[in-house]
């Protein structure tokens, strides 16, 4: 919503869809089907679909954490291929591409150093891939720079893990409003 009141602000016709579904994964099923299995009915076939602004990942690299989920833990590799897969699909539908860097979540419940570790790699993949079309660096726009593993205390709703208004705003402000042209 956020972002479609600043490109209508600017004059830009674009229509902003938010498919997004607070617990989703990319790779596997988590609060209904996963990022893959539902790409083409929620971001490909669209009638009028030009861009694709993807953001995934945190919860594929944090479930694991938590002892029912361990027998899904993922890789950097892991994701750095479903993101490959989201971009060959995207292209072949005839849209732009666009990734978005994976916010911290050190404080979250399923925070862990290895979810870190991971987290740097794929942010460090996200930023200078150039399969995609662009990268959103959410990353940036939303971590304490005293503590860049955190949120800033401003921008969590309390979690550690999922933004506040003021976050939202944050991430709305820190993409383009060129990035999909």
């Amino acid at each position: 919503e956020r972002l479609a009141a600043r490109l209508e602000k600017d004059g830009r016709p674009w229509a902003v869809i938010n498919a997004g579904i607070g617990g989703n994964r990319l790779l596997h099923q988590g609060s209904g089907p996963s990022g893959l299995e539902r790409l083409d009915a929620d971001a490909l076939t669209p009638s009028g679909a030009l861009c694709l602004i993807l953001l995934e990942g945190i919860n594929d690299i944090g479930r694991p954490a938590r002892p029912q989920y361990a027998h899904q833990a993922v890789s950097a590799a892991d994701l750095i291929a479903g993101y490959r897969q989201v971009i060959r699909r995207a292209h072949a539908a005839g849209l732009k591409t666009v990734l978005a860097t994976v916010p911290p979540f050190e404080g979250a419940n399923y925070f862990s150093p290895e979810g870190e570790a991971i987290r740097q790699t794929v942010n460090a993949w996200l930023r200078t891939q150039t399969e995609a079309d662009g990268v959103i660096d959410f990353d940036a726009a939303l971590r304490d720079p005293v503590a860049p593993s955190r949120l800033q205390a401003s921008f969590h709703s309390g979690d550690w893990l999922h933004p506040s208004d003021a976050g939202y705003q944050a991430m709305a402000e820190a993409i383009p409003l060129d990035v999909c042209d």
